[in-house]
This record gives C-alpha cells, sequence and structure tokens, in this order.
C-alpha cells in the first residue's frame, strides 16, 4: 500500500531531506509498504522535474543512464512523461547502467576540452547549482 510521505520538488530541485527518516518510521509499521512508497515517491518528484525540463527545453529526447536506467519502474514513469511531450524516450542498455564513473570522465573530458583543461586545484563542485543556472559549452 502506498503511504504519503515528504514531496518536495521547486523548478527542477529535487529535495530528499526528510523522505528518508518518514521512510524509516513506516518501515517499523510494513517494510513492504515503506519500500513502495519510497520508490514511487522518489521517482514520482524526478519525473516532475524531468517533465519540467523537457517543457523549459523543448528537447524531444531523453535518455535515462547510469544504475537507475535498471528500475523498470522509474523507465515507465520517464516514458509516460516523454509521451506527453511527444518526446523519445531511450534507456542505456543494461551492460552500461551501473556505475556512472564513465559518464563523470566523458562530461569531464568534454569540459576538458572546451575550457582547454582546467587544473585539478581550480576545479569545484556546488551540489546546489541549478539547472537554469549553470552554462554548458558543449
Amino acid at each position: 500500500n502506498y503511504v504519503t510521505l515528504p514531496y518536495s520538488v521547486k523548478g527542477n530541485d529535487v529535495s530528499f531531506s526528510g523522505l528518508l527518516s518518514a521512510t524509516k518510521s513506516v518501515a517499523k509499521k510494513s517494510k513492504v509498504d515503506a519500500c513502495y512508497s519510497l520508490q514511487e515517491t522518489a521517482f514520482a518528484m524526478i519525473a516532475e522535474a524531468v517533465e519540467r525540463a523537457l517543457s523549459f527545453t523543448r528537447k524531444k529526447e531523453l535518455m535515462i543512464v547510469g544504475g537507475v536506467a535498471a528500475n523498470k519502474r522509474l523507465s515507465e514513469m520517464l516514458k509516460d512523461v516523454c509521451k506527453r511531450h511527444g518526446a523519445k524516450f531511450f534507456v542505456v542498455p543494461l551492460k552500461y547502467a551501473g556505475d556512472c564513473g564513465s559518464q563523470i570522465c566523458w562530461t569531464g573530458l568534454l569540459e576538458s576540452q572546451i575550457k582547454k583543461g582546467v587544473p585539478l586545484k581550480d576545479t569545484f563542485v556546488t551540489q546546489s547549482w541549478r539547472l537554469d543556472t549553470v552554462k554548458v559549452n558543449y
């Protein structure tokens, strides 16, 4: 059974704070309900952000990559989003759906080619970057 859990999407920002704590409370009564509700809530939040991104960018293709690409429920939800927007939906082959290390390396390679290399000491990560504030040059 689905149990309502905290749901927070603002623009394209998804916040999972409180979600795990609430899920732990539900798990005390039913681990099955907790797992189902956590998955449905988290994936609905992601699907909402993806839908907003498709609307904002007017892109007509979406590919799910990384470990989550192996999850059939997330693929089903994102496929529905794409259908509503007339977008094609792709899932990376499962043999490539593991660790995202290769995607991170590829992104780093693209960045280094555009910026002609950035010394490691000059690199940084800001987890709170918003989709609409980061310039991507490739």
